[in-house]
């Protein structure tokens, strides 16, 4: 840990992966420290006991996404990708109902006819917006309930939005729907149906081969190494202190959250830019992955909006993935976001299982808890960045007060929405300007 680098680049997800591989293929020496045992972030693998490997939190991208499926063809595993139309749906008042085209959107019947014309119509309204600073001081619930009707939001949008943001779902600005809207309006085939892409065995493995490239070009990721501070000089960082020693190098670039780069920095950078860093607040996640010997549906995606359901979603990843590419066994995820403070976030994972359970039995009254052959609870800290009104105005930019050390993370994707496809993109990005600075 003595030797020098041209970069060191805190944190092994598709951002820092992604900028390391740049440089090295550039001729640069680069460090990834990674404190996960594994690469990959959020999209990191494990396996259950009997050795079926997938997400420890749900993935896919979409046919219109171009970064992930670059990224790919560069590591010459196109082979890899299937691609396969969702299946999609809701679970609302007791009842499931299909919502994978548009002739299902007619059928809804928990919305009078007319509602549902307007609720599909809404798309073309979404899409007149070209400006998105245009509606970034409105709430989403005040741009969106006069764009579909009092009745379709409380009915379809308000609780997907409550279930997505907890606590804060007020607070969360227009913006981030109107680019979810946007980009999967783009996805529709020309009948109405969405096309999806995964990476056979999971997203971890795309990471994975990613660290073997960077260490195949004279480059390394070390994990099991948080980060425990810094040192600086005149303006500039001079190395990382980590449990194995001071890192050293010519630049620096850090992709973790920005309250994990607050408290790495925290004894080295000015009160008021690490204050802008903790400006910006984040949701936990609680995501149950759990191992079936049977399935609980066909769907695909299945969106929970009855009130009292603690759930964004039920997704059943072999509805989509063949359940022969993991034992025959049917994978199900199910994802909770919340704030820390909230009382589920302290449960350990047995208590979680009975709580999830006892919900998940109201949806799939047949379903047996023999079923579970085994599971897995995953939490992180800082799953979902909280994108208030005027995010654009304070959100923190790349540069530190550093000048050799730069910030990426998936809180300045912005206006979209944190994603494997936008993580590469970023890390591109800023490996250039890496390169550029280094150069000037």
């Amino acid at each position: 840990m003595t030797a020098t680098y041209d970069t060191v680049i805190v944190g092994a997800g598709f951002t820092g992966l992604t900028a390391a591989l740049q440089l090295a293929r550039a001729g640069q020496r680069v460090l990834v420290l990674e404190a996960d045992s594994g690469p990959g972030g959020l999209a990191g693998t494990f396996e259950f006991q009997d050795g079926v490997t997938i997400e420890k939190f749900y993935h896919h991208w979409f046919d219109n996404d171009r970064y992930v499926p670059e990224l790919v063809r560069e590591l010459g595993m196109e082979g890899d990708v299937v691609i396969m139309p969702s299946k999609t749906g809701m679970y609302f008042n007791g009842r499931h109902w299909r919502l994978s085209t548009p002739l299902d959107l007619l059928r809804f019947k928990p919305l009078p006819l007319l509602d549902r014309i307007r609720l599909g119509l809404m798309v073309l309204k979404v899409r007149k917006v070209k400006d998105w600073k245009s509606i970034e001081h409105l709430s989403i619930r005040e741009w969106l309930e006069p764009l579909c009707g009092a009745a379709a939001y409380r009915v379809v949008w308000q609780p997907l939005i409550e279930n997505k943001f907890s606590v804060v779902a007020d607070e969360v600005n227009a913006v981030w729907m109107w680019k979810k809207l946007v980009l999967r309006g783009s996805t529709r085939d020309k009948k109405g149906g969405e096309q999806l892409a995964y990476f056979k065995g999971g997203f971890g493995r795309l990471a994975q081969k990613m660290a073997e490239e960077i260490d195949r070009l004279g480059g390394r990721v070390q994990y099991g190494t948080p980060v425990l501070g810094v040192r600086a000089e005149g303006g500039q960082l001079q190395a990382l202190r980590t449990a194995a020693g001071d890192c050293t190098a010519k630049q620096f670039l850090f992709t973790p959250s920005f309250s994990i780069i607050a408290d790495i920095l925290q004894e080295a950078a000015p009160a008021d830019w690490l204050a802008s860093l903790r400006r910006v607040r984040y949701l936990g996640n609680v995501c149950l992955v759990l191992e079936l010997d049977r399935s609980l549906s066909d769907t695909y995606w299945l969106n929970v909006n009855d009130p009292g359901f603690p759930f964004v979603g039920v997704i059943e990843h072999t509805n989509f993935d063949s359940p022969a590419n993991y034992g025959g066994k049917h994978i199900v995820f199910l994802s909770r976001y919340l704030a820390k403070e909230d009382p589920v976030w302290q449960m350990d994972d047995a208590a979680y299982l009975t709580f999830a359970l006892g919900h998940l039995q109201r949806m799939f009254p047949d379903m047996a808890r023999d079923w579970i052959r085994d599971y897995k609870v995953w939490r992180a800290d800082y799953a979902q960045p909280v994108t208030e009104r005027h995010y654009s105005d304070y959100v923190p930019g790349q540069e530190t007060p550093f000048a050799n050390a730069f910030i990426s993370t998936m809180a300045q994707i912005y206006p979209e929405d944190r994603g494997t496809n936008y993580a590469i993109r970023e890390g591109r990005a800023i490996a250039q300007r890496l390169l550029d600075t280094g150069a000037a």
